[in-house]
């Protein structure tokens, strides 16, 4: 679809919380009507650019901070970007925001007990019995969203109604045309 405007549809939230299967069937439907999609996700970029970072705050930030730079250079070429991240901090999101500019903030709303019973790594069971530390929602905090642009119930909704919610967003903001 030659002239597609970029964008990136930003999805935050706690480990587990559905962020990566949601943006998955949202690809998927988008590439259905001709969009050229990109997918960054927070365990696949850790393999890569970002395998030289830890967990701490400043490698947390830093992770965000390299994977903007990279959603900045594909929305500015007219490519819609699914970033999956739990992005933890606010301010850092904010920047984000501000950086990329055509930007969608998705907050992937999970109780944790539920994040927990989805956990087939056992991260969170290991985090919980001490066994790792700085865990997002455990030991490191993760600061919801002030004002997001759409907020998924994934504990209450099926993975296709909330793809269906981000596709709607995207739709009544322009970034894709109704089908």
């Amino acid at each position: 679809m030659s002239g597609q405007k970029g964008f990136t549809a930003w999805f935050t939230g706690l480990p587990c919380s559905g962020k990566t299967t949601v943006a998955d069937r949202v690809a998927e439907i988008l590439r259905e009507r001709g969009h050229k999609v990109e997918r960054l996700d927070g365990d696949i970029v850790r393999k890569g650019l970002t395998s030289d970072l830890g967990f701490s705050k400043q490698d947390r930030d830093e992770n965000i901070k390299r994977v903007t730079f990279v959603a900045k250079l594909l929305t500015r070429n007219g490519v819609a970007v699914l970033a999956t991240f739990v992005s933890p901090y606010r301010e850092r999101r904010r920047m984000s925001r501000e950086e990329i500019g055509e930007f969608v903030e998705v907050y992937v709303r999970c109780p944790i007990e539920a994040c927990i019973e989805r956990d087939i790594k056992g991260m969170y069971k290991r985090a919980l019995a001490g066994e790792i530390t700085g865990f997002t929602g455990v030991d490191d905090p993760y600061e919801e969203p002030e004002d997001p642009d759409l907020v998924l119930d994934t504990d209450r909704e099926t993975v296709e109604e909330s793809a269906r919610k981000v596709v709607s967003k995207l739709e009544e903001l322009g970034y894709v045309s109704h089908r």
